[in-house]
């Protein structure tokens, strides 16, 4: 089991930028996929990305495409989401998620969760 810790989130102004950190421990990361959900207050988590083993392919959410952008350091055990262009809807708790097994933009196919971390756009 890979153990997952997000850092980077925090209040920004709509238009702002943040990069959103993970951190792996355990098994070793860099043979795994890994992805970014979100949820929001009163809403079902969402899809936000996810990248290949080897960091060549690259997956988005319709409504983030263009402004986030996910990358991973081959050999290193973290993964990063640029986030670009923010929206107040781009408001949620971000998770980062390891190991999938099935559709990848369905949350219940990742088996390693990291806590979440708070990212607030202001209008």
């Amino acid at each position: 089991q890979v153990q997952l810790e997000e850092s980077g989130g925090g209040l920004v102004q709509a238009g702002g930028s943040l990069k959103l950190s993970c951190t792996a421990s355990g098994r070793t990361f860099d043979t795994l996929p890994m992805g970014w959900f979100r949820q929001a207050p009163g809403k079902e988590r969402e899809f936000v990305a996810a990248i290949t083993v080897a960091g060549d392919r690259a997956f988005y959410a319709d409504s983030v495409k263009g402004r986030f952008t996910i990358s991973r350091v081959k050999g290193k055990m973290s993964a990063f989401l640029q986030m670009n262009s923010l929206k107040p809807e781009d408001t949620a708790v971000y998770y980062c998620a390891g190991d999938p097994d099935g559709d990848f933009r369905d949350g219940s196919s990742w088996a390693d969760w990291g806590q979440g971390t708070q990212v607030t756009v202001s209008s």
